[in-house]
């Protein structure tokens, strides 16, 4: 019983306690981060080449300059990474980048120091529907309201994993509670193969945004003339995990769980230094994804139709 009236009470300090703490953090040496997330879309790819910066620091890292960058791939072609004002581009002249199958190596040469990756582009299903469902009013959302959803089903076969992006007018979802990934048609490994993704996942494309007027309440997702497109990125299972531990570190809604989060950590990177014995090193992430999509509209006749089916 003491040790339980002893947790109670440290809890309460804590809830009491409302001084704004500023931290005085030591300085750190910027360590060079690669965002190089790469699509088969028709559309310019983009590598960010950054570094570290102070924690407080509240604006985007400025680009890392005259760096070489290049991927090639094992039947022999080169995609050369042209520097501009805000990151590494590739422009596709005659067909999309990469196929499905193939492996592809990352190299990014920084001064002296060459970092190098490897991955491969993995398959992806096609998107069958997208559809919007009715609610009536509840604890969450103070008036009827639409979910959006897609059907989906993974490929026969453990170990595909999956990014599913969701856009809603063409704003992307972006938010840590919103990252939305697939191992095989779930959440986890060992689960469920060869099937439809299971209903949070095809629920997963839903922006729940706090209403303005009342924070313990959420906007409808959808309404009427909103549109969602879905698109499904085929990643590597070291994504997966880079993806998980991301959200686990980011999404972080504070108050009184925060004393339970995870501890903060740094996530994994497969950005490696081509020179094992040097000291440099390198953060971020190389993915080549095959990518499918599908678009849908809250209409006025689909809202209808979606409100008799719920009837």
């Amino acid at each position: 019983m003491k040790n339980i009236l002893y947790t109670i009470s440290i809890v309460l300090v804590f809830i009491s306690c409302d001084d704004v703490v500023n931290p005085t953090l030591p300085e750190a040496d910027p360590i060079l981060v690669v965002d190089a997330f790469i699509t088969n879309q028709n559309e310019p790819q983009s590598i960010f080449v950054t570094r570290t910066q102070p924690f407080f620091e509240g604006q985007f890292p400025d680009k890392v300059s005259n760096a070489t960058v290049f991927i090639e791939d094992n039947e022999g072609n080169r995609f050369d990474f042209i520097e501009n004002d805000s990151a590494y581009t590739w422009t596709p002249t005659s067909g999309v980048f990469g196929t499905v199958g193939n492996e592809y190596d990352l190299t990014v040469i920084v001064g002296s120091e060459t970092f190098v990756s490897s991955t491969r582009m993995n398959r992806v299903p096609e998107i069958d529907s997208i559809t919007f469902v009715f609610n009536e009013s509840d604890l969450i959302v103070d008036e009827d309201y639409f979910n959006g959803e897609f059907t989906a089903t993974d490929f026969v076969g453990v170990g595909d994993t999956y990014w599913i992006k969701a856009f809603k007018n063409g704003e992307f979802l972006n938010k840590p509670s919103e990252i939305n990934i697939a191992y095989d048609a779930a959440f986890s490994r060992n689960s469920v193969d060869g099937v439809v993704f299971i209903q949070p996942i095809q629920e997963g494309v839903n922006p729940f945004d706090e209403d303005p007027e009342d924070d313990n309440r959420l906007l409808p997702p959808y309404e009427i003339g909103d549109d969602l497109r879905v698109e499904i990125h085929s990643i590597s299972e070291q994504t997966f995990d880079f993806l998980n531990e991301v959200r686990i570190q980011t999404d972080r809604p504070g108050g009184f769980a925060a004393l339970f989060d995870v501890p903060l950590a740094n996530v994994s990177s497969n950005i490696l230094n081509a020179d094992e014995d040097s000291d440099a090193m390198a953060l971020g992430f190389f993915n080549v994804a095959a990518v499918t999509s599908l678009s849908g509209t809250l209409t006025e006749d689909v809202a209808r139709l979606a409100e008799e089916m719920a009837q």
